[in-house]
């Protein structure tokens, strides 16, 4: 399977059927567990019975569709106007696609800004920093989380307008995306 199959499309949206949300819990597994080793077995945590989970589905003629990254997004149960992004995994044959983790972040931020986020955070690992610094986000503060170096960034949500349709989501171009 070629990640810049020209005749694919990907479409970054919020997960809406079971095999996404599936197929997204699988993909973590692999990044966090497997490959990063940050957890053991499963990187599953209480904020996913209440997190949304947001998908980059790889959709292409005559292959069954196949999540190609994800990332969850939750309110602050304290602060209603405040969400937090986390759990950001692109697979790695398509991490040098180029544009599937900033879309992530985008649909994140945006569709966050729509239902009354006034304040968007996450914790970045240290390496992924300056790809959110390109994405308009600031370093608050940096701190060690499960042994390694994270970022605590915040977005600038004026560089995100509101998107109310996240179920739609972001298509990605091929073309422009290689």
């Amino acid at each position: 399977m070629n990640a810049s199959d020209d005749n694919a499309e990907i479409v970054v949206r919020w997960a809406r059927e079971c095999w996404e949300r599936e197929g997204a819990f699988a993909l973590r597994r692999d990044v966090f567990c497997e490959e990063q080793g940050i957890f053991e077995r499963d990187d599953r945590d209480a904020i996913d019975a209440h997190a949304q989970l947001l998908v980059a589905v790889r959709l292409a003629p005559g292959a069954a569709p196949r999540v190609v990254g994800t990332v969850r997004i939750h309110r602050d149960v304290e602060i209603d106007t405040t969400w937090y992004g986390s759990r950001l995994a692109v697979s790695a044959d398509f991490r040098r696609h180029g544009r599937i983790g900033a879309t992530l972040i985008r649909l994140a931020v945006s569709s966050a800004h729509a239902l009354g986020c006034r304040t968007f955070l996450a914790h970045v690992q240290a390496q992924n920093a300056p790809l959110f610094r390109r994405l308009h986000w600031r370093t608050i503060e940096e701190e060690i989380l499960f042994g390694r170096a994270h970022h605590v960034m915040e977005a600038d949500l004026a560089q995100y307008p509101p998107c109310a349709t996240p179920y739609e989501g972001f298509a990605i171009d091929q073309r422009r995306a290689a």
